[in-house]
């Protein structure tokens, strides 16, 4: 057993690794600490790559794609570490980049996980959009960044340089405590592909542990490796997500009301998409909620042992009014603008705001 399997998940992701594996390899001489390519039955030449130029790396070789979620499950189930750090091949690490958050794992037991500062690798003064500087949620749903509030991306000005609470730890690349990630099932393997790291830190929250972001190490993403921003298919699953992710977490008293407000929101984004030509993204909104509708029996049981085995109703990292409202109407678009005390509510707390 090692102290730390950093696990990268790859998809025909051969250039990103010719590209990100060495600095990776030069960059992690941490002792104990182990290098894995979980491969999601890629049809280019990423493992003829991976056997020939890097050695040193281990395998893992899976049958199909089961996407981020599912892949992720299935290569960390054949992992024997205390730490996981999940990283996108698409990310470029900086030398001393795992220390800081391994070594505040170790000293903060109460910790599930952690993220460095992900920064954009196409600009390095910049956030990137994918984690920021921690991820946070408000109470429709509906995730932002320290550094990043829907698509306004802040300059790195050392603004968020402190070590904070977060509500979620980016999949781009964060480090979780392996017993807790498999003792609370790991993702779910139905979102495939997004918001499943978000999933599993609401987990974390609401049994009382905490997730951090830790900006003394740092990496830097390019973000839109498999699918880019505006594909119809990311559009679904972001929605579809989303709405599953409320399902699942949120308690009961509240989910009524938060679901027919995203309801709202929901239709408000498909007429835009429409009016703005985007007509497959729009349909894709449909068909989110359509399949969300289709899916929910299934998830009753989940639902029920999220509420089950939740022992924290206090959860400071959740903001209580709308990111929407706040970001187009009240132009609140940095984080330093929207985080004080005032705005930030426990789980029982939403239905006191109407």
């Amino acid at each position: 057993m090692s102290n730390i399997a950093v696990v990268i998940l790859n998809w025909n992701g051969e250039a990103f690794l010719k590209r990100f594996l060495p600095i990776l390899i030069s960059n992690t001489q941490t002792a104990d600490t182990e290098i894995f390519v979980a491969d999601n039955a890629s049809s280019d030449n990423s493992l003829k790559l991976l056997k020939e130029d890097f050695p040193t790396v281990k395998t893992i070789v899976l049958d199909q794609n089961y996407g981020f979620a599912g892949g992720y499950n299935r290569a960390l189930e054949q992992i024997d570490a205390k730490y996981f750090v999940l990283l996108n091949s698409d990310v470029e690490v900086t030398e001393d980049w795992l220390l800081p958050m391994f070594n505040y794992l170790e000293q903060n037991k109460d910790v599930a996980a952690c993220q460095p500062k992900i920064k954009s690798i196409q600009d390095r003064n910049l956030f990137e959009h994918a984690g920021a500087a921690g991820g946070f949620i408000d109470y429709l749903g509906f995730p932002f960044c320290r550094g990043r509030v829907l698509s306004n991306i802040e300059e790195d000005k050392g603004q968020y340089d402190t070590i904070i609470d977060v509500f979620w730890a980016s999949g781009a690349c964060f480090m979780v405590r392996a017993d807790l990630f498999k003792k609370l099932g790991g993702f779910d393997d139905v979102f495939f592909a997004h918001m499943e790291e978000i999933d599993l830190c609401w987990r974390f929250n609401s049994r009382g542990y905490r997730v951090a972001c830790i900006p003394e190490s740092t990496v830097y993403h390019v973000g839109g490796g498999t699918l880019k921003s505006e594909h119809p298919y990311k559009t679904y699953l972001n929605f579809r997500n989303n709405l599953l992710m409320l399902y699942k977490n949120l308690p009961q008293k509240n989910l009524a009301e938060v679901l027919k407000w995203r309801k709202l929101l929901d239709y408000i984004a498909f007429f835009q998409m429409i009016l703005t030509g985007k007509l497959r993204n729009a349909m894709s909104v449909m068909r989110a909620r359509k399949d969300f509708k289709k899916l929910m029996p299934e998830f009753d049981e989940k639902r029920n042992e999220n509420i089950l085995f939740a022992t924290r109703t206090q959860c400071s990292e959740m903001l209580n009014k709308s990111i929407i409202v706040e970001y187009y109407f009240k132009r609140n678009r940095t984080f330093s603008h929207l985080y004080d005390n005032s705005q930030l509510i426990g789980f029982g707390d939403i239905a006191k705001l109407k």
